[in-house]
């Protein structure tokens, strides 16, 4: 009994032993099954056995698995948010290991698979798809390498689906995220040589010149706004932006009343004009709208702090209004009125202030503001808020 348990044994370890062999007959079975993930583990123990890895067979395998299967994955995950993809790299890797076969040999081939020259064209969609992900999760270094991937496959011949500038604006804006401005403002070029129509293009563009003090490249992307995207109200916003930059007020303000607000359907378009309203004192105007983009685009500091700003200077107006009528004694009414405006506003201030706050607790700006609102209110917040203040100034 003892003598066929061990038996028994000795084939159980056999088999597994044999199921962890690497073999590039079984890697391509299980791709030809369309078993993806069975085929890329057993391709990467391939790659990990000293004769296979310098086969161009076995990365020509890799890559076309890896390929097949990243393609499955992320269509499943454009069907179904909640799929979980378990190979996000797999474009990265495809790339990788058909530039590894094309190296040790350019001619390398396989019966119903892509050869590697063909595959690397058709790669770019895929990367660009892993190099957002990337940048989304401010991982700059592994974004720029993943989308400068993407970039090689996409000028390797005319494109079969043009991405008129995507692949160049997500790397550029890799780029100036790494704090590399001008290498970013090349490729902003290449984007829009490449027939971007992406108002953010335009706009990053534009903030690089003006930083360089450059007016005839400001001047330069704004006649190409202007061409690309005629109606588009972020042109508009552009080139009143560009009116105030030169010094322009008078233009500006005549392009900032030809705006509708109400056409407005993006958060940053709609910041940006209030902004603009802002700079006019038409805090009135502004406070509106950031209050819709607030409600669009929640916990956003800039949004919240412009619009404590905007309250703060409403209540500031109520209030002279309110010490203007103290004597006249047959406005008692307004009086009334223009205290409790003051008030309520002065109160939204100090809210609004508190959530921009939370976003970022060391602004001394905003807690200068909000030390005087308390103050104003005769709360014992203006002590707490004096502590932090000289707590941060001290250090």
């Amino acid at each position: 009994m003892k003598k066929i348990i061990s038996v028994i044994c000795l084939l159980l370890c056999l088999h597994l032993l044999s199921a962890q062999k690497p073999s590039l007959t079984k890697a391509y079975n299980f791709f030809y099954d369309k078993n993806y993930l069975k085929a890329k583990e057993m391709i990467d123990l391939c790659t990990q056995d000293e004769k296979l890895a310098g086969k161009a067979q076995t990365w020509l395998y890799k890559g076309n698995i890896c390929y097949f299967l990243a393609n499955e994955e992320y269509s499943a995950k454009q069907k179904d948010a909640s799929f979980v993809i378990e190979h996000p790299d797999a474009p990265v890797e495809a790339y990788a290991a058909f530039k590894k076969s094309l190296e040790l040999n350019s001619n390398a081939e396989a019966m119903d698979m892509f050869s590697a020259k063909d595959a690397m064209k058709q790669l770019y969609p895929l990367l660009l798809v892993r190099g957002v992900d990337q940048l989304i999760a401010k991982d700059y270094e592994a974004a720029k390498k993943t989308l400068g991937m993407s970039i090689e496959s996409y000028e390797m011949e005319t494109p079969q689906y043009p991405m008129h500038g995507e692949i160049y604006y997500y790397y550029a804006y890799t780029l100036e995220m790494m704090k590399q401005p001008a290498e970013a403002s090349a490729y902003y070029q290449k984007a829009l040589k490449d027939g971007s129509t992406n108002p953010y293009v335009f706009a990053r563009l534009m903030e690089y010149y003006k930083e360089q003090n450059d007016r005839a490249g400001v001047e330069d992307v704004v006649k190409k706004a202007k061409t690309a995207i005629p109606n588009e109200v972020s042109t508009s916003l552009a080139e009143i932006d560009y009116l105030y930059w030169i010094g322009d007020s008078v233009s500006a303000r005549k392009a900032l009343n030809n705006i509708s607000a109400s056409n407005l359907t993006k958060s940053d378009d709609i910041v940006n004009l209030a902004n603009f309203y802002i700079k006019e004192k038409r805090y009135e105007q502004a406070s509106p709208l950031l209050e819709r983009a607030n409600r669009m685009t929640p916990d956003n500091f800039v949004i919240l702090y412009n619009l404590a700003v905007c309250k703060y200077c409403m209540h500031e107006t109520a209030f002279e209004n309110y010490n203007s009528l103290l004597l006249d004694d047959n406005a008692a009414t307004r009086r009334a009125a223009y205290k409790q405006e003051s008030d309520k506003l002065l109160q939204e201030s100090a809210d609004f202030f508190e959530q921009a706050r939370k976003l970022n607790p060391t602004d001394l700006s905003l807690l200068n503001t909000l030390r005087s609102i308390y103050t104003q209110q005769q709360s014992p917040k203006a002590e707490e808020i004096d502590k932090i203040i000289k707590s941060l100034e001290n250090k």
